[in-house]
C-alpha cells in the first residue's frame, strides 16, 4: 500500500467537508449540502462523515484537520494534514487498509481527470474532431481576414 499517495487522496476527498465534519451534526450536513451544492449527494456526505469518524479522535490529525476547516484551499494546510495523516497510517497497516477500502467506495466510478498548471487541458474520455489551444496571442478562424496583435 502507498501511505503517502493514500495519505493525498484522503485529503483531497475530505478537505472541502471538513469545514462542515469538524463541527459535525446534522445541521453541519444541511449546510454542507446548500454550500457545496445540490450535486452533493448525501451518500457522499456520509461517506466523508464515515472516513472523518475513522480519523477523529487523532489529536494530530484532528490540529490538522482545523486548521484545513479553516482554510480548505490553503495548500499549506492541506500539506500539514497529509503528513499527519501519513504518519499515523505508517504506524496504523489495519487502520490504512480500512481507510483505503473505504475511500475506493466513496470515489465515483469511472476515471478523474485533472489540468494541473497554465493554459493546460484536461480531457475525460475521448476527443476527435476538435482543436484545443492554449497560450497567448492565438487567432481561431479564417487566418485570411484575420491578423495578429503583437503587444
Amino acid at each position: 500500500m502507498d501511505i503517502p499517495v493514500l495519505a493525498q487522496n484522503l485529503t483531497a476527498f475530505l478537505a472541502p467537508f471538513l469545514p462542515y465534519l469538524v463541527q459535525a451534526g446534522v445541521e453541519a450536513g444541511k449546510e454542507a449540502a446548500k454550500k457545496l451544492g445540490s450535486h452533493l449527494a448525501e451518500d457522499t456526505w456520509k461517506q466523508a462523515q464515515t472516513l472523518w469518524g475513522k480519523l477523529r479522535g487523532h489529536k494530530e490529525v484532528e490540529k490538522a484537520a482545523q486548521d484545513v476547516a479553516a482554510m480548505p484551499e490553503d495548500s499549506d494546510a492541506q500539506a500539514a494534514l497529509r503528513l499527519q495523516l501519513k504518519k499515523l497510517l505508517a504506524e496504523n497497516e489495519a487502520l490504512a487498509e480500512e481507510l483505503a477500502r473505504l475511500l475506493e467506495q466513496a470515489q465515483p466510478s469511472g476515471s478523474a481527470v485533472t489540468a494541473v498548471g497554465a493554459r493546460s487541458i484536461a480531457v475525460g474520455g475521448s476527443v476527435s474532431s476538435s482543436t484545443f489551444i492554449t497560450g497567448d496571442g492565438n487567432v481561431v478562424g479564417d487566418h485570411s481576414r484575420s491578423r495578429v496583435v503583437k503587444k
